[in-house]
């Protein structure tokens, strides 16, 4: 049976994420104490016990990498299944590089860390945000965007996520001024997300820059394929994914353009440590996706894809 991997990004995080997985699975708990000596992070804390740093993109960033990452070798542990491809929602795709053999998985956590501090430094020079708009089609978004872009409006189609949701980020106050618009437009829903980032615009040009030069000593020569965000076709090398990689957090997030190009050629999706991109799923395609957030999840999906 064929699968692919897929992996959500920033959002899914969790107090008591992966927990399950420290506790009963020997590599998981080895990978995050040995990412807490790497990072200077005490993540057993950040992960497991109350605490306001989880949702500060810095800590985010890397927790939810580790989280997944654990998943993944618990899932390992317990079924030598193969994916044809992996790919990760925004953040998520730094997941998907790892499992392929992209990068290391303590390489990964220092960098999605630094990724996360770019972001904020970017955003911290302006007042940005997101905003999902529900109910309109692609083309009627990019439109609205095509004409506040035209009124020095900054105002950027950042993710597809399924048809008729589209998230948008930009100048806050922009954002704020074209809630009626896209409302106006037929829009079931236009709200302002919680989010101090306009992640996956220009916006972020010197983030992509500086994050670009980080990658350039983490890259694996060549790995098994990851879909890119950026043009939700694979990649298999370091040239390309310096250039993905970088662009990804200046282009939008092409998620159901992704997943409509590889259902043709799997049978199944298996999200990790997450079920936020099954529901999306449950719009973009027919194919089953197969969620898990602990062990007993993950022993229930092995009795349907392990036989």
């Amino acid at each position: 049976m064929k699968a692919v991997f897929i992996f959500a990004g920033q959002g899914s995080q969790a107090l008591g994420m992966a927990k399950d997985f420290y506790e009963n699975c020997s590599q998981a708990k080895e990978l995050l104490q040995n990412a807490s000596d790497h990072c200077k992070i005490d993540f057993k804390h950040l992960l497991f016990e109350p605490n306001e740093d989880l949702n500060k993109s810095e800590f985010t960033q890397p927790a939810i990498v580790l989280s997944s990452l654990m998943a993944y070798l618990a899932f390992k542990e317990r079924l030598d299944l193969e994916c044809e491809c992996a790919l990760g929602h925004s953040l998520g795709e730094i997941s998907a590089l790892c499992v392929q053999g992209g990068i290391n998985f303590l390489d990964a956590l220092f960098l999605v860390r630094n990724r996360a501090l770019f972001m904020q430094e970017d955003c911290d020079k302006i007042e940005a945000g997101m905003l999902v708009v529900l109910g309109l089609s692609d083309e009627q978004v990019e439109q609205i965007c095509q004409e506040a872009l035209a009124k020095n409006k900054q105002i950027y189609a950042a993710n597809y996520n399924c048809d008729g949701q589209i998230v948008v980020a930009g100048m806050k106050a922009h954002l704020q001024a074209y809630e009626a618009e896209f409302k106006k437009a037929g829009a079931k829903r236009a709200m302002l997300l919680n989010m101090s980032v306009a992640s996956h615009c220009p916006l972020l040009k010197e983030a992509s820059m500086k994050f670009k030069a980080l990658l350039e000593n983490s890259l694996s020569s060549s790995f098994k394929p990851v879909i890119s965000n950026a043009n939700a076709k694979p990649y298999t090398s370091k040239s390309e994914a310096l250039g993905l990689l970088s662009e990804q957090l200046i282009k939008p997030v092409l998620y159901k353009q992704s997943i409509k190009n590889v259902e043709v050629n799997t049978d199944f999706f298996v999200e990790f440590s997450s079920a936020i991109l099954k529901g999306l799923n449950k719009k973009n395609t027919s194919k089953e996706t197969y969620s898990f957030t602990n062990l007993n999840e993950l022993d229930e999906i092995i009795k349907v894809i392990g036989r």
